[in-house]
């Protein structure tokens, strides 16, 4: 089992940034990928950001050239570092570690975080 604590988010206006953090704990040496998902209102789950146990990062178009996963291995935490925030950012951001190198929804070992709000005001 993983245990992940999301901190971070919050309000900001368009154009400003925020960063988000997760910290885990437990059997982390079977995980292969993590990174973050989003969920607006009424909207599905949305992959953002995926960063591997390798190093290799991946991002969801809509936040390409914005945002920025990176990880901290001493301290067991990946962060995402969101830039130029939009309006249409404004979502609950998840948290996701996963055995499964391609970070898929539904995957037994996938690992999820408590999520926490950003809202981008206009």
């Amino acid at each position: 089992q993983v245990q992940l604590v999301e901190s971070g988010g919050g309000l900001a206006q368009a154009g400003g940034s925020l960063r988000l953090s997760c910290a885990a704990s437990g059997s982390i040496d079977s995980i292969n990928a993590m990174g973050w998902y989003r969920q607006a209102g009424g909207s599905k789950r949305e992959w953002v950001a995926r960063i591997t146990r390798g190093g290799r990062v991946n991002y969801a178009d809509s936040v390409k050239g914005r945002f920025t996963i990176s990880r901290d291995n001493a301290k067991n935490t990946v962060y995402l570092q969101m830039n130029s925030l939009k309006p249409e950012d404004t979502a609950v951001y998840y948290c996701c570690w996963s055995t499964d190198i391609l970070l898929r929804m539904g995957i037994p070992g996938t690992y999820w975080g408590q999520g926490t709000q950003v809202t981008v005001s206009s």
